[in-house]
């Protein structure tokens, strides 16, 4: 048994270097028990997004951006950090004589959670305040809410953590963009990070969402691939606006796995306590999280240490020290920095296309997007990117979270992750954070 572990690990290690080119359907499995794969899940090519064509006639109108990021809902960890980071990006390109000589306007707009209307009444303002840019959703579920009417409306709409597969290649007019990497990416490295640890039996508990059914179901494609048998694999889709997951949770005790994955929001905390309850959770079993729920937020209420030693993984970049302090500087409250680098390049993307494009039109701007994040001279600065457009070349932005290169469906094709682990303190332990780069 445990040489098989050993070549199920190195088989998926060894497929992080595969560079993701497909997307996953929207397949959902609601049915408790063994999970069941039948045919491949429908696949697109990023290489056949559309792609926006400038107006031939721009504007040179201020730049107004607006954010759609969670102050309240299921998600509102995120808030703080996300933001922080496009406060400071404003600031940053304003101190720098903004774009095309006006200052930047900042919106601010809550997304709330698709459990409310939240986001699609922030949206109806902001464009209203005629925004061409606006930096969100956080939640996946929640930009399918509301993406839409954003395109639609010729507007931008460039997120900072959508990861459903969905998007790669939804039919957006060209003007969706994103900085988090697709869910295709995070289930390798979930999925590996399950199996260098030695799972075997593996249990997935995933919200019943785009986010959460996406990233179960390429989880546990990727262990397949890597040759766990089916019969070894367990997934349950949830509702989560559920009063109880007790149901789903003693199915998860009966079938007795080795490890345990919970692919949730806020409702994670409700799972996990029932879980320690019925001594299946962190410290009994093998448990693990994703970037949905992998934050100090998690802990917060929870009796002393029920979280300690549950692992998991979140698109993470290693950040500079310097963000980091000009990140509490410009917000003293945030504790996680989960999405802000993100947030932060989604920014300076959009300002450097508008310079590029020498117009704040949405569709103009989207159309410059791509090529700011490759293919050109390296820049890691606003002005250092303008100072090239200025003498009349393309600049290549390499962010606060790397390398971008954008595809054609305007996303990065490599995803940095954070490997986590959650301390007695049912805090993340800082000291212990690993980083591992997946897609190529």
């Amino acid at each position: 048994m445990a040489n098989r572990t050993v070549v199920r690990a190195a088989a998926l290690v060894g497929a992080l270097s595969v560079v993701i080119a497909g997307c996953g359907g929207g397949n959902t499995t609601t049915a408790r028990g063994p999970a069941t794969v039948g045919p491949p899940a429908k696949q697109c090519d990023p290489r056949d997004a559309v792609q926006v064509k400038a107006s031939g006639q721009p504007s040179t109108a201020p730049l107004k951006i607006g954010t759609l990021l969670p102050e309240t809902g299921s998600l509102s960890f995120l808030g703080p950090p996300e933001f922080a980071a496009v406060d400071m990006a404003v600031k940053e390109i304003n101190a720098a004589g903004g774009v095309l000589g006006n200052p930047v306007v900042n919106i601010r707009g809550d997304s709330g959670d698709d459990k409310t209307d939240t986001a699609n009444q922030t949206v109806d303002r902001e464009l209203g305040q005629g925004a061409q840019v606006i930096i969100g959703a956080a939640a996946s579920g929640v930009t399918k809410l509301v993406i839409d009417k954003i395109t639609g409306a010729g507007v931008v709409e460039f997120s900072p953590a959508n990861t459903s597969d969905e998007f790669t290649c939804w039919p957006d007019k060209g003007l969706y963009f994103r900085t988090a990497p697709p869910d295709r990416l995070q289930a390798q490295a979930l999925a590996a990070l399950m199996a260098t640890d030695g799972a075997q039996r593996i249990s997935i508990l995933a919200r019943n969402d785009p986010y959460g059914s996406g990233l179960a179901n390429n989880t546990v494609e990727n262990l397949r691939a890597a040759g766990i048998p089916q019969n070894q694999l367990q997934k349950i889709i949830y509702d989560p606006n559920a009063t109880s997951y007790n149901t789903e949770i003693d199915d998860v005790r009966q079938f007795n796995p080795d490890a345990i994955a919970v692919i949730g929001f806020d409702e994670s905390k409700k799972i996990l306590t029932r879980m320690s309850e019925v001594r299946i959770g962190p410290g009994q079993k093998l448990v693990y999280g994703s970037d949905g729920n992998m934050g100090n937020a998690l802990g917060m209420g929870l009796p002393p240490g029920l979280l300690n030693g549950m692992k998991g993984t979140a698109p993470l970049s290693k950040l500079s020290p310097s963000f980091e302090q000009r990140l509490r500087a410009e917000d003293p409250r945030v504790v996680d920095t989960n999405y802000a680098g993100e947030a932060y390049d989604a920014v300076m993307i959009v300002a450097l296309a508008a310079e590029q494009a020498k117009s704040t039109k949405g569709v103009d701007i989207a159309s410059e997007i791509n090529g700011i994040t490759k293919d050109g001279e390296k820049c890691t600065t606003f002005r250092q990117c303008r100072d090239i457009i200025d003498r009349g070349g393309n600049p290549d932005y390499d962010g606060v979270t790397g390398t971008l290169d954008f595809n054609a469906a305007g996303e990065r094709a490599v995803g940095s992750y954070g490997i986590l682990k959650f301390n007695a303190q049912n805090k993340i332990d800082e000291a212990a954070i690993q980083y591992r780069v997946v897609g190529r």
